[in-house]
């Protein structure tokens, strides 16, 4: 079977298999693992806290294009998405890594801005660059480990949704893929519409904050929308055991993305991923609670329901019940 059939998370499932299958039972330190293989991050036990650890890459060619991307956004983007994956588990990060592959053209120019944009977002968040590794390949690659804590020995999961939790949505979804699709389809808007869209494509702020703070208010589930709306809540779905249906109606709509994307808006909300925004579910009460602390824009866009046959349910303005047609981003599928 090739990696391609068995999916992005059919590969990790594998892994995670391969791991239990081999690991040894009788060591202790299998006993310190609070959240391994499966959610944003690792959750480990330590002194006086749980110490959080997730790793992330990004490819030349694959995940970035230099002809559009500068090498200072490119810094800021590699660290922003390991940013986002604390920032879903209500975590405060620490220390980064950093791996490279060079191609011997980068110039040491090249090398300042990008450590230029990783330096100003990590300062941003309080976030210190402690070493990394270097090695010349043929493409550049960024290897980022982050590491964060959250003291209070509690995260937010993947896992914790319940039959009657509301999901709340931070923001606006479907910005970065319509920046994706300037860049690809070379389309012209006005230039504060270019630069917005550009910002969210490859400037993301991840909410941090946001996520401390739901953490705080006693959520327990939460996770980022990197792969898009859809496949991030099938991720909590199944890890929870339930599934979901959104109102089509109560979806947020960005101004930018209902005029300059008319006909495949719903499909860039729906599916298209690497917004970095924060979606969650909590009851009824907690849910009103954490609309009116946070001080982001923050909609309610459905329910959690008992575990169906199919994880997520798009409900329409006339009420009829429908699946998604594009259930999101997969690397192994999605071409």
């Amino acid at each position: 079977m090739l990696v391609s059939e068995l999916g992005e998370f059919g590969v990790i499932a594998h892994i995670n298999e391969l791991i239990k299958r081999e690991n040894l039972p009788a060591n202790p330190i299998w006993n310190n693992i609070v959240i391994g293989i499966g959610d944003d991050t690792a959750v480990l036990k330590n002194a006086k806290g749980w110490q959080l650890a997730t790793t992330d890459c990004l490819v030349q060619n694959v995940h970035f294009h230099l002809e559009i991307t500068s090498w200072e956004e490119l810094g800021w983007k590699a660290i922003a998405v390991n940013l986002s994956d604390i920032a879903a588990m209500g975590g405060i990060p620490l220390y980064a890594l950093v791996s490279l592959t060079l191609p011997f053209t980068t110039t040491v120019a090249n090398i300042t801005e990008l450590y230029g944009g990783m330096i100003h977002i990590a300062n941003e968040f309080g976030v210190a660059i402690i070493g990394g590794n270097i090695a010349a390949a043929p493409s550049l690659t960024l290897h980022i480990t982050l590491l964060g804590t959250s003291p209070h020995k509690k995260t937010l999961t993947r896992s914790a949704a319940k039959p009657g939790d509301l999901i709340g949505l931070t923001g606006y979804t479907g910005l970065s893929a319509a920046g994706l699709a300037m860049f690809d389809g070379k389309l012209s808007f006005e230039p504060s519409t270019i630069q917005m869209l550009r910002q969210a494509h490859l400037k993301p702020m991840p909410r941090v904050k946001e996520g401390q703070l739901l953490n705080d208010l006693g959520i327990t589930t939460a996770i980022d929308i990197s792969d898009g709306l859809i496949a991030d809540l099938t991720h909590v779905c199944q890890a929870s055991k339930v599934s979901a249906v959104i109102k089509e109606t109560a979806l947020p709509v960005h101004p930018v993305l209902k005029k300059e994307f008319a006909k495949t808006y719903m499909d860039l909300i729906l599916s298209g991923g690497e917004d970095y925004e924060l979606l969650f579910t909590a009851s009824s009460a907690l849910m009103t609670r954490a609309v009116q602390a946070l001080k982001c824009k923050t909609t309610v866009i459905g329910e959690i329901t008992a575990q169906q046959s199919d994880p997520v349910t798009i409900m329409t303005d006339e009420g009829k019940m429908k699946r998604p047609i594009n259930s999101g981003w997969d690397h192994f599928k999605s071409k």
